[in-house]
């Protein structure tokens, strides 16, 4: 067996234990920060480290154990779940995995505690960094378009200002409106992507969104067949 499918093993290895140990040992109500999240979440970082140097385990831990600790997007201490959930995460290790490479514990938390963007912690390491982009990217793209409107549902959040969808005669506001998260955050995460693959990843998902605003917009004008062309002129040249 080569060095490299060892280490593909004990990375398998290792996942199906995390896997295992979410399924019996915690519970989740959220869905848009469930396993099947985490699972993506690590997909993705596969493709954005592909031929670099970041530690794998690192990578993975971090992405199996980001959310651990998820308050609502409306809790006034929502800055801190990253934190949190780093805190918790070498508990975790430390109780239910005493073989996890000590070694690497430090590298894990902050790969854990510099994911969020509400919390506002710019990452270090390049495993952190592989981690931020791989859970921004969930925002994104179809997925993205169908965590939003579940976590605004979630928060009694109307869909869209079906005056003003655009918001181009008044503030945004995605308190109120699932629609105006896209311009107030979803749209400027390419701008935020710390790594060239994630940055080119992210602005075509970021593009797919503004598609879906154009189809929207054409809709309710009554136009079901084509996309709101200046929609996609306004947002298209802007998107980071």
């Amino acid at each position: 067996m080569t060095r490299a499918q060892g280490a593909f093993m004990s990375l398998t290895h290792w996942q199906q234990r995390f896997d295992d140990w979410l399924h019996q040992s915690w519970n989740q109500d959220d869905k848009a920060h469930d396993v099947a999240h985490f699972r993506r979440v690590w997909n993705t970082a596969q493709q954005i480290m592909a031929g670099s140097e970041a530690n794998r385990l690192v990578v993975l831990t971090a992405c199996y154990f980001h959310d651990i600790v998820n308050l609502p997007k409306n809790h006034p201490q929502r800055h801190l779940a990253s934190t949190l959930a780093a805190q918790e995460t070498l508990r975790i290790l430390e109780t239910h995995f005493p073989d996890f490479p000590r070694d690497a514990y430090d590298d894990v938390a902050h790969a854990v505690r510099a994911h969020s963007f509400s919390a506002g912690i710019a990452p270090t390491t390049l495993e952190a960094k592989i981690v931020q982009d791989a859970d921004r990217l969930e925002s994104l793209g179809a997925i993205g378009l169908a965590r939003v409107f579940y976590v605004s549902g979630a928060l009694g959040r109307a869909l869209f200002d079906s005056e003003d969808p655009l918001a181009e005669d008044r503030e945004l506001d995605d308190t109120a409106w699932a629609l105006d998260h896209f311009q107030k955050k979803l749209l400027t995460l390419p701008a935020t992507m710390q790594t060239e693959a994630g940055r080119a990843l992210a602005r075509h998902n970021a593009d797919f969104l503004v598609h879906y605003m154009a189809k929207l917009c054409a809709e309710l004008k009554g136009d079901f067949c084509q996309l709101d062309e200046e929609v996609l002129r306004r947002f298209i040249q802007v998107t980071p």
